[in-house]
């Protein structure tokens, strides 16, 4: 019983995977409008974030959704299918569980930021103002 249901929910996610993608493709929000200094100066800080997540987990679309609208360069590394960003990800944040955001402080400290509102918080809150 147990293969069935595995079975049952991969097909489902080979069948929704890509209606998730094209809707989030098409509903991506205008990104925000910065002069090129401050823009320059939000790519800086954008360098030492780091978005950990699933391509068609629900949770790091609305993520990316308010990544792009934010205008923000963060990197977006693939936990599910890369190891290396498996393993980082599970040693630095203790959980496989995405989307998390790994913060890298001036001082070389990091923080994990691991539920998207949380995320979504802290974006707006460090760049929408």
């Amino acid at each position: 019983m147990k293969p069935l249901i595995r079975l049952f929910f991969r097909t489902l996610r080979i069948v929704l995977g890509p209606v998730m993608l094209l809707k989030e493709r098409l509903a991506r929000p205008a990104p925000m409008k910065r002069s090129a200094e401050a823009q320059a100066k939000v790519d800086q800080q954008c360098a030492s974030l780091a978005l950990y997540q699933f391509k068609t987990c629900p949770f790091c679309i609305k993520v990316r959704q308010e990544i792009h609208a934010l205008a923000l360069p963060i990197a977006q590394l693939d936990a599910q299918h890369d190891e290396g960003n498996k393993a980082t990800l599970m040693q630095g944040s203790g959980a496989s569980k995405v989307p998390c955001l790994k913060i890298t402080e001036a001082d070389g400290s990091v923080q994990w930021l691991g539920e998207s509102g949380a995320i979504i918080a802290y974006l707006r809150g460090r760049f929408a103002g």
